[in-house]
């Protein structure tokens, strides 16, 4: 019912515009002097009149007004529609007073000058009342495609962000394989098939708005399984999971920037001296609490801003238009660490 009620509300706007004005005119027109309803008057000048008033009401709806909106030429719309209109008031006068002239044939007051006052302020009255309607319905159409028009623009602007995710992803990867391999190591094809895994994820899941938090989740335990066994597990990481996650829906992809940079600005490929990476994601109702924090490199004397060029900048927009003031991002720098704190209303 309400799809059916969306898809011919303009047309039910109309009658119900239409039903209103002819019910008024009906009922003032019901009774004569003598309290009794004289039908034939009602019949005829009530079919007369309204008829009348839909022909030149629309004729200016689907004529006169659209080539105004188009050209937005008023005075050329008022020299066009103005002798119609003149000549239909006319027109429309001459009729109701032959009309009424045969109802009341001893009464002289339709051809009064109030009379036709009357008669042409009504036509004037249908033809503005549907002339506003055109442009109330044409303010609506424009701006529903204007939102449209932002919304495909945001969905394309997030389906490019997800894009840029996808090769940087995969270099640093490749990367890790290419160190494995030249190293002969037999973890190759364990790491082949995790990658495969991932890349699926990301080509299939990743198109949806909200995926599931358990596969993220899993995601990102691929992610550091590969760079464990890429890291023949000589730096400490750890990832620890609290709350409930099953039911809970997240934006695809948006953790993992925090964690790949972690581990390219935060463990060298040698993996030494004091270094560490730490990851905490607490789910409670309705938000989600997600920290990494990372050892910093000896020779970083820049901050992790500064360094992590399109991932992060990335990561930060996917955040304004998933989650529109509805995210906490927060960074702390120290000299030995560096630590990301994410706050998010998943609801």
């Amino acid at each position: 019912m309400t799809d059916l009620l969306q898809r011919h509300k303009k047309l039910l706007l109309h009658l119900a515009f239409w039903s209103v004005y002819a019910s008024l005119f009906l009922y003032t027109i019901s009774f004569g002097r003598d309290g009794e309803p004289n039908w034939g008057r009602i019949l005829s000048d009530g079919s007369f009149h309204v008829l009348s008033l839909l022909g030149v009401s629309y004729l200016n709806y689907f004529f006169f007004l659209p080539r105004l909106i188009r050209d937005r030429r008023i005075g050329l719309y008022l020299l066009t529609f103005g002798p119609v209109f003149l000549a239909f008031s006319y027109l429309f006068l001459q009729g109701k007073q032959l009309i009424l002239a045969y109802y009341f044939p001893d009464s002289g007051w339709m051809f009064s000058p109030r009379f036709a006052v009357n008669v042409i302020m009504s036509g004037f009255f249908a033809v503005s009342c549907v002339g506003l309607l055109k442009f109330v319905e044409d303010y609506f159409e424009l701006e529903a495609r204007s939102r449209e028009l932002e919304n495909q623009q945001l969905t394309s602007e997030l389906q490019f962000l997800k894009a840029q995710i996808n090769p940087h992803f995969l270099f640093n990867t490749l990367n890790n394989l290419y160190y494995l391999a030249i190293n002969e190591s037999s973890r190759t094809p364990e790491v082949i098939a995790k990658l495969s895994g991932m890349m699926r994820y990301m080509l299939y899941d990743s198109n949806h708005p909200l995926v599931p938090l358990a596969r993220e989740i899993e995601y990102i335990e691929n992610y550091l399984s590969l760079e464990r066994l890429r890291l023949d597990d000589r730096v400490p990481i750890t990832f620890e999971v609290a709350g409930q996650v099953e039911g809970v829906r997240i934006a695809p992809l948006i953790l993992i920037t925090f964690l790949e940079n972690a581990f390219k600005h935060g463990v060298s490929g040698s993996a030494e001296g004091d270094v560490f990476i730490t990851v905490r994601l607490d789910v409670e109702a309705g938000s989600c609490h997600y920290r990494v924090t990372n050892s910093k490199l000896a020779e970083g004397s820049k901050t992790l801003n500064e360094k992590s060029g399109i991932g992060l900048q990335n990561v930060r927009r996917r955040l304004e238009l998933s989650y529109p003031d509805r995210y906490r991002l927060h960074t702390d720098e120290t000299e030995d660490r560096y630590r990301v704190d994410l706050q998010l209303q998943l609801a």
